[in-house]
């Protein structure tokens, strides 16, 4: 059975916002491992709206020698939304058919590795309501940012989790897995 996984970089005060900003200071070979394993486990990234549009401004003209380009062009993505209709801008791209909880229940049954999440805040706390989010990896940065969107927003139901595992690494970042509770 295939899992559907997720991987975010965070701040301590639950900031997921323009990491690019914030994380860099703290990535090393631990991070650097952890975020090549997600990738190479799965076959299938899956994008909602927000991400794919920004994702496919930028990736399907990244050439082979930037870092992740071909991973990012030549792997399956799914894209959840029900505004767009046409991702034919960036290859491998297509829109998720019918009910998303449904569709990807059933994808989850099929042969094939697992199915990342990437990016995706808005689809990441739907699958984890929906306990179709199997594995949540939060890497957690030891610095508060301050400002910015956050992975949990105010006003929700509260959403137990269950800590598979968490690892402590040599920048302070922890690495900690979560499944829905």
């Amino acid at each position: 059975m295939r899992k559907i996984t997720a991987g975010l970089f965070i701040s301590l005060d639950g900031v997921i916002e323009a990491p690019e900003t914030w994380h860099f200071p703290y990535f090393n070979e631990e991070m650097g491992g952890v975020v090549g394993s997600l990738a190479a486990a799965a076959d299938t990234m899956l994008l909602g709206r927000n991400t794919w549009q920004m994702f496919s401004g930028y990736w399907p003209n990244a050439t082979d020698d930037v870092e992740l380009a071909a991973h990012m062009n030549d792997t399956r993505k799914l894209v959840i939304s029900t505004t767009l209709t046409d991702v034919s801008a960036w290859q491998n791209s297509e829109i998720l058919a019918g009910d998303p909880a449904e569709t990807l229940a059933a994808i989850k049954e099929t042969d094939g590795k697992d199915l990342s999440v990437v990016g995706s805040v808005t689809l990441v706390r739907s699958l984890l309501r929906s306990k179709l989010l199997d594995e949540l990896h939060l890497l957690v940065h030891p610095i508060a940012v301050g400002h910015g969107a956050k992975l949990f927003v105010e006003d929700e139901e509260p959403l137990p989790l269950g800590l598979i595992s968490s690892t402590a690494f040599s920048t302070g970042v922890l690495h900690s897995v979560y499944r829905a509770a």
